[in-house]
């Protein structure tokens, strides 16, 4: 466990600086469907530098950042500085020490991969209010929509170290559906990325699977990396597309 409590330490900034954000049509789901308002609680669990935690905030919500990497941590409380209602609990799926009964939604995004899901499941229930929300977030970078993403893909693969066995998408519906145990809704939605070559580089090496500085195929990465830009960008910037998911329901 904890390896992958830290397998991000090392990434806090390029997470920071060049993770995408989400479609506010994420927000407009939870207020239609999920009934969320401002004086809605909030859990986000594996909250990292506090990306999610930031549409829940900009509603007026409280959130609980529950994430038990002190960098990641860290770096969130800098990033939501101006939200008084944002609060960083050191602490994990499976334990968030949060009170019973305390919040009226439960959201990982980009995290539940990571969870022991048993543990989690039981410790989701605990937390939350009767008829509270469960929601589980991706940002799933498409594979094989355009040329450069086809390239991505294929770099990620022969330079990643596990990234095979890590990638979110190794969660299947029967996964799912088995962690609700209830009606389980889906949201789809489109988002892109608009990048230079240092905001490339930088969403790659935020990115757990991909080798660092003291790899010794690092430079040989790069060079690869500054390759395909050159060959697909397009005036100096490059479109990383996103099919942003939204599973939801109450657990």
């Amino acid at each position: 466990m904890s390896d992958t409590i830290e397998r991000f330490s090392n990434r806090v900034e390029d997470y920071v600086k060049h993770r995408p954000n989400y479609p506010k049509e994420v927000l407009d789901l939870f207020v239609s469907k999920m009934n969320l308002q401002t004086s809605s609680i909030v859990a986000d669990i594996g909250s990292g530098t506090g990306i999610s935690a930031r549409i829940f905030l900009e509603n007026g919500s409280m959130v609980f950042g529950i994430e038990p990497n002190a960098s990641m941590r860290a770096a969130a409380e800098k990033f939501l500085t101006s939200f008084p209602k944002f609060q960083t609990v050191d602490g994990t799926a499976e334990n968030t020490t949060l009170a019973d009964k305390s919040v009226d939604f439960v959201v990982s995004a980009q995290a539940f991969h990571w969870f022991d899901r048993a543990k989690t499941r039981k410790e989701f229930r605990r937390i939350l209010k009767d008829k509270g929300f469960v929601a589980l977030i991706w940002n799933e970078r498409q594979l094989d929509t355009t040329a450069f993403l086809r390239d991505y893909e294929s770099l990620l693969i022969k330079f990643g170290t596990d990234y095979e066995i890590v990638r979110h998408e190794n969660i299947t519906s029967e996964t799912l559906m088995d962690f609700f145990r209830t009606d389980l809704c889906q949201a789809v939605f489109q988002n892109k990325q608009t990048v230079d070559f240092e905001g490339l580089k930088g969403r790659m090496l935020s990115s757990s699977y991909i080798p660092l500085k003291e790899n010794p195929r690092f430079g040989e990465m790069l060079e690869n990396l500054e390759s395909l830009f050159a060959e697909h960008a397009e005036n100096g910037k490059i479109d990383i597309l996103y099919t942003t998911k939204v599973f939801y329901g109450q657990i």
